[in-house]
């Protein structure tokens, strides 16, 4: 392994001090699509001890131009985004356990997903999961890295608890919904993803090394216009989440509601209760109506009308083909049950 880390551990910034905190540490990263594949590809290949992988999603042929982990074949047989991440991550091969976890994550479950991490990573298309992973962050004293691109350009943000702005400082609330640019109303290119994700892993890389001499700071870059800007981000004395303690996504009612994925013409409907799918009985239930079927180990997928629908095995179903939630439900209800 010296070999394998030579010239990272000749940055002096670094060194082999450094590297030894990397090697020893967990990080928690959320999303595995755009942002989250040149994350995970970073730490992997910096030789992080152990990262756990997050996604609710599976690979679709509209990832492929900027989802760096994907192919062909993952895209044609829907493989689940962490699955495929963590097959993809294996042929880097290095010291790096890598944890995949097909699952969405909310308030429930980031505490058993994140236990023992020393970072937590956003590679996420929703300001629902990013603020919840600040309330996280802030209630257990835990760095971690906002970055989010849509277009040509996005924002990065390093948050150490206690020390500089947290999310809600620059963002008390999220805005409303459809008033803000989103990658299907706006497109993404890769090299606006690249270099975001990029900015974000070097930050990152840095908390974990020698996070005593990082001064956060809001960095907003364009891959279009070249153009990279450092904005000072004081702590606002009055945050309802550092300041004064409030915890709504941690601490609130988990959301039951459909969402709408980003960009993806998708909605995913959470699991009707606590009790886990029989996807061998399911399987055999829509066989005589649906196109398609595939049942793999972690979910079951197949086709009915213009809608594809995949049951993963802990309950979630993705409905591709629309954004309307209650087309999405219905079609459910009708196929699979409640």
């Amino acid at each position: 392994m010296d070999d394998r880390f030579d010239r990272q551990v000749r940055f002096a910034p670094l060194g082999r001090a450094g590297q030894a905190r990397i090697a020893e540490a967990r990080v928690l990263l959320v999303g595995c699509g755009a942002l989250g594949g040149v994350l995970a590809q970073c730490f992997v290949r910096a030789g992080v001890g152990r990262l756990v992988l997050v996604d609710r999603d599976v690979v679709e042929p509209t990832n492929l131009p900027r989802q760096v982990l994907f192919d062909e074949r993952h895209a044609r047989e829907g493989t689940p985004k962490a699955m495929a991440a963590a097959e993809t991550l294996a042929r880097v091969g290095g010291p790096t356990e890598v944890v995949p976890h097909a699952a969405h994550l909310d308030a429930r479950n980031l505490a058993e997903l994140a236990e023992g991490a020393e970072l937590l990573l956003d590679g996420t298309d929703n300001l629902e999961t990013r603020y919840l992973l600040n309330d996280y962050a802030l209630e257990n004293d835990l760095p971690w890295v906002y970055a989010a691109v849509v277009g040509g350009a996005g924002l990065v943000l390093p948050v150490r608890p206690g020390r500089g702005a947290c999310l809600r400082c620059l963002f008390p609330e999220p805005p409303p919904p459809g008033t803000l640019p989103t990658c299907d109303t706006s497109g993404v290119i890769l090299p606006a993803v690249g270099v975001v994700a990029s900015m974000a892993a070097g930050l990152g890389l840095r908390l974990l090394a020698a996070a005593d001499d990082l001064e956060p700071a809001l960095i907003e870059l364009d891959a279009w216009n070249g153009e990279v800007r450092r904005l000072s981000t004081p702590r606002d004395p009055e945050c309802p989440a550092c300041a004064h303690g409030e915890r709504a996504w941690l601490f609130g009612a988990p959301a039951r509601e459909p969402i709408v994925l980003c960009g993806r013409n998708t909605v995913q409907i959470p699991a009707a209760g606590r009790r886990r799918p029989d996807l061998d009985a399911l399987a055999a239930g829509v066989a005589g109506f649906a196109r398609d079927v595939l049942r793999t180990s972690v979910l079951l997928r197949f086709s009915v009308d213009d809608l594809r629908l995949t049951v993963f095995a802990d309950g979630r179903t993705l409905v591709e083909g629309t954004s309307d939630p209650d087309r999405a439900r219905a079609i459910l209800d009708r196929t699979v049950g409640a």
